[in-house]
């Protein structure tokens, strides 16, 4: 760094200082840019290295992190405080924790916010020191690989300082996460290698890791090491009854009935009162990803599928007893019914007690960067993929060669780690994803073909490499320095002469493994790199897909095809942090997942934003699950809980705030023309009851059209049944209920694009100019228009301000601001349509467009000319939803999004 750079540095660190709160990503470049235009530095700090010094300091001092939002029990009553003054809570193994943390270089601000959120959810739990029995449920909701293992690593050590003395993780349903998570546990609570301490050789049997370095008095007992699960036989050699031991006692289980079984079967046997049937020790039971595989989804009420009536018995044994489920996806446990409470059932898994949502650090490379605010830079679209490896094939499908998309992406991925070299991160670790197919066996033949293109490109760099600019002669080089061209020629130190001088040694260190349950899979083992860090290629399919942890995950090759919001999100491995190396990392794709991970990410948020509206309500959790359940999107993970026989029931969907837009409708020539003749209908109507006519930049809006009009437009207009939202009978439900007070008139805007030379037609009179847009290609197969796979939008960003005064949207805009700024959250460039939506008052906004599908050449004999399709903005509303009844049984569910994932993966040689 220059001493100009280090003079900006240092003023910008003590400006930040001298400002109160935390601060943003944008915060910081604010104040950076401000100090350029001093005339200290003004004219000579060019805007690369500005940027760069922001992610500096946004790495050293500005990562911030907010404490979410909580919604309790109306009878929650605080007991940690008390406790602590009494002296009856320790601070022994969270001070080693936390101690911990700072020497990995979380920034200050993040372990205060861990500190203070895991207080949060330990006041929520059973006071330990409570003799009287009880029961805690409750739910922690943070994003994926943001942190949740931190979060509940500091918990478990909190826990342990009150005085809990069994605490069980139960992490994944596969044992390299259950291993991974164990490994997490021994060192940021155990200080000891547990993997270890069953070594014949005693000399071998201590290895003091993580929290251990720091005291090594009273380390917690496992009954469970890195090697192995939980064992009846190897358990009962530790004689000691739970109520004898002075220290924790900790196991971390895989979601396994048989270890379940086997942990029941133990606990009744050597550990439980003969006279009550119940363990007298508190027991903290941690649900890691506890929406997989624990929630009761069997096809009748009283019915309970084997896991989560073990996890139930495992909870009924104990007098004094907490559940707190982590989760990133969270609308499967909020399905649970929290009226199951009866005897023979025990007591569900609903989060009656507490739900608390995580805010990620500042820092954190989420969705709203990759598929929001920066999409060009990190998503790659695959589009080359179905005459080699279609979404959809069976499990003997062969893979004699690779997709082009997949070779680049290794390409990328190579060359990413040749420049994180040249910066000077050999340490640490480098992965690649790859997730292509739910079968091992096909995944078995494709890490085989990578390995053919890896073993290729390092072959011909160990002969040419060092030849400098004769080496560009090798078609492999050569096509490596192709990649760098397109993909890494702007990025600091990625000059092509120092990518090339480092390729040998990446090449020389990378491995392709697979990463499932097949006996070919190997172990990620990061922690026993040496001086040089890992540099894989994980091919792999479930394994990869929940909580497991890819270290310096730089490239990711995703092609499945599951629209389930749970499966979808915890297929994103990609999220998480990326310090020093955020500007390298690429995502490929198809355009359908892009636009699914963007429309996710909406929901989720939004999510997360009821969530902190419902605590300052002060609603209870059951009131929160009522609200998420009426969430539109709550239909996407309906398949998990309901789905079942296909028998009838009724889904409760608030359309209040929410953006509904006609993103897919059947090419049907005589439906498309009705709903043609709908639109002039509705126009002459408005124009014939003498409505207002205004001309705004985006179209002719009319003001204060009558709730008649609308529905007489809606009963007439079909789009796909395939989505539920413009369902005719779900729509007119919603608006029959709100007709006579708050959507009894409309605003209705006819709109027309901006360009020129776009296409124009003519509805009664108006003129209108038509908006290009994609289309899905396989869906226009199957006789379907998808409109705008990648965005899910009919309409464009800001159509929602359309009818809104200057001061509306002023002040929409800075409640928003003020709602972000106050989470410590970035500004997104992109604002949410709903911030407008709910503003509107009692006035929703219908919008009518024609849309001019791009279609491509060889399908031109489908194109179906101009489409009209609608959007609507619905207002916030103080009145209950309405109810549909829909048949969802496995056909509809497939019809209307796709391929559900199931666990057992397939068939023959399942992961």
């Amino acid at each position: 760094m220059t001493p100009l750079l280090s003079s900006l540095e240092g003023m910008t660190s003590m400006f930040m200082a001298s400002q109160a709160g935390p601060h943003t990503a944008q915060s910081i470049r604010d104040i950076i840019a401000q100090l350029r235009e001093t005339p200290m530095f003004a004219g000579k700090i060019e805007d690369a290295d500005a940027e760069d010094l922001a992610r500096l300091i946004e790495e050293k001092y500005g990562i911030s992190m907010g404490l979410g939002a909580i919604v309790d029990a109306e009878d929650f009553k605080p007991w940690l405080n008390d406790a602590r003054i009494n002296g009856e809570v320790g601070d022994f193994y969270w001070g080693r924790y936390r101690r911990l943390l700072g020497l990995k270089g979380l920034p200050k601000s993040v372990i205060d916010g861990t500190d203070e959120v895991t207080d949060r959810v330990l006041d929520r739990l059973g006071n330990p020191n409570n003799l009287s029995p009880w029961s805690r449920r409750g739910m922690v909701v943070g994003h994926v690989q943001s942190g949740k293992t931190a979060n509940y690593t500091g918990l478990i050590c909190k826990a342990a300082d009150a005085g809990y003395r069994l605490i069980v993780v139960i992490a994944g349903i596969h044992n390299n996460l259950r291993n991974q998570t164990q490994a997490r546990i021994d060192e940021g609570f155990i200080g000891r290698d547990t993997g270890r301490l069953a070594h014949a050789n005693k000399a071998q049997r201590q290895k003091i890791i993580g929290v251990g370095q720091f005291d090594q008095r009273e380390f917690p007992v496992s009954l469970t090491n890195t090697l192995r699960d939980f064992n009846k036989a190897t358990a009962t050699t530790f004689t000691a009854q739970l109520g004898q031991i002075n220290v924790p006692v900790v196991l971390v289980i895989k979601k396994n009935s048989s270890t379940l079984k086997n942990l029941l079967e133990w606990l009744k046997e050597h550990s439980v009162h003969q006279s009550t049937q119940m363990v007298s020790q508190p027991m903290l039971l941690i649900d890691d990803e506890a929406d997989n595989a624990s929630i009761n989804t069997a096809y009748q009420r009283d019915e309970v599928t084997r896991i989560n009536g073990q996890i139930r018995e495992l909870l009924s044994l104990f007098h004094r007893s907490c559940y707190v489920g982590y989760t990133a996806t969270p609308f499967a446990n909020i399905f649970i019914d929290p009226d199951t409470d009866d005897e023979a059932l025990k007591q569900d898994l609903f989060p009656r007690d507490f739900i608390i949502g995580l805010d990620a650090p500042s820092n954190y490379f989420g969705a709203q960067k990759i598929f929001l605010d920066a999409r060009d830079q990190h998503i790659r679209l695959i589009n080359d993929n179905e005459d080699v490896l279609p979404m959809k094939h069976k499990i003997d499908h062969p893979v004699d060669v690779l997709p082009g998309s997949l070779v680049e992406a290794v390409r990328a991925f190579i060359v990413a780690r040749g420049i994180r070299n040249a910066r000077g991160q050999q340490a640490d670790h480098a992965s690649m994803l790859v997730n292509a197919s739910r079968f091992t066996d096909v995944q078995g033949r494709l890490r085989s073909r990578v390995a053919d293109v890896v073993a290729r490109i390092r072959d011909a760099v160990a002969v040419d490499a060092a030849k400098g600019k004769a080496a560009l002669r090798n078609p492999e080089i050569a096509a490596l320095h192709a990649t760098w061209e397109r993909e890494f020629a702007d990025a600091e130190g990625a000059d092509w002469p120092a990518v090339q001088a480092r390729l040998h040694e990446v090449l020389v260190a990378a491995r392709v493994i697979e990463v499932n349950a097949s006996k070919r899979s190997q172990a990620l083992d990061y922690d026993n790199a040496g001086e040089h860090g890992i540099t894989v290629i994980a091919v792999g399919g479930f394994s990869l897909s929940r909580g497991l942890t890819l270290e310096g995950l730089t490239v990711s090759y995703f092609l499945r095809n599951s629209m389930m919001y749970d499966t979808l999100m915890q297929m994103g491995r990609w999220f998480g942090y990326r310090p020093g190396y955020e500007d390298l990392c690429r995502v490929w794709m198809p355009a359908d997942g892009v636009g699914w991970y963007a429309h996710i990410h909406e929901a989720m948020d939004d999510l997360q934003t009821q969530l902190k509206r419902m605590e300052l309500a002060k609603a209870t959790p059951a009131q929160f699950g009522l609200a998420v359940r009426s969430h539109p999107e709550a239909l996407i993970v309906t398949a998990r809980n309901k789905m079942g026989t296909g028998k009838e029931f009724p889904v409760k969907v608030g359309l209040a705030g929410k953006l509904v837009e006609t993103t897919r409708i059947r090419n049907d020539r005589d439906q498309l023309q009705r709903n043609l003749d709908a639109a002039r209908a509705l126009s002459s109507a408005i124009k014939a009851a003498g409505v207002k006519e205004q001309h705004p930049s985006r179209g002719t809006l009319f003001s204060g059209v009558s709730v008649d009009l609308i529905r007489d437009f809606l009963r007439v207009f079909r789009a796909d049944s395939s989505d539920p939202l413009t369902d005719p009978r779900l729509m007119a439900d919603y608006i029959d209920a709100r007709a006579e007070t708050e959507l009894s008139t409309w605003d209705v805007l006819f709109a027309s694009a901006q360009k020129d030379e776009a296409e124009r037609a003519n509805l009664s009179g108006l003129e209108m100019r038509a908006f290009g847009r994609s289309v899905g290609e396989p869906e226009l197969r199957d006789g379907i228009l998808a409109i705008s796979g990648t965005s899910r939008r009919v309409g464009s960003p800001g159509d929602e301000r359309v009818g809104l005064t200057q001061e509306q949207i002023d002040t929409a805009i800075a409640a928003f601001r003020d709602e972000r700024t106050r989470d410590g959250k970035d500004i997104p460039k992109t604002l949410p349509p709903r911030i407008f939506c709910e503003i509107r008052g009692r006035r929703p906004l219908m919008i009518l467009r024609f849309v001019d599908p791009v279609i491509p050449e060889e399908l031109r004999a489908k194109s179906p000319g101009l489409v009209l399709a609608w959007s609507v903005c619905f207002p916030s509303s103080d009145i209950q939803g309405g109810t549909v009844e829909y048949v969802v049984n496995t056909i509809r569910m497939r019809e209307m999004f796709g391929e559900e994932e199931i666990e057992e993966e397939a068939s023959g040689d399942p992961e």
